[in-house]
């Protein structure tokens, strides 16, 4: 199993990250060297770890990705998670890791839930 990241830079100074692929115990010291490198030569910038192609964590691996957002989130305050499954929220909180802390809010102007007022509640949806 391999992971890759790509990392992409915005016109503010801000990095994504994009994970793709498995974490393992193998995978994970390299992937954390290589951030703490991104940290060090970046401080100003916001890093934002998107995991939408993170399709395998290996139980070796979590332990030591969770440990490394841990050690990085005390290092920055500017560190994000985006696109984190729903199955790997469930392993953060078992690890107390306050995931939700640092997730990327990508709903939060959605204005879908008043539809229902706007649309769902009329009794006639056309006039004739």
């Amino acid at each position: 199993m391999s992971l890759n990241a790509k990392i992409h830079t915005d016109s503010r100074g801000n990095i994504t990250v994009l994970m793709e692929g498995g974490l393992d115990f193998e995978t994970s010291i390299p992937f954390r060297d290589e951030l703490n490198q991104l940290m060090d030569t970046n401080p100003l910038s916001t890093i934002t770890l998107d995991m939408n192609r993170v399709d395998f964590v290996g139980s070796s691996g979590i332990g030591l990705f969770v440990e490394t957002l841990k050690i990085l989130d005390q290092k920055k305050a500017s560190l994000k998670l985006s696109n984190v499954k729903t199955e790997f929220m469930k392993v953060f909180k078992l690890y107390k890791l306050d995931a939700l802390e640092s997730l990327i809010h990508e709903f939060d102007t959605d204005d879908t839930s008043e539809l229902n007022t706007h649309f769902g509640n009329r009794a006639r949806t056309f006039e004739q």
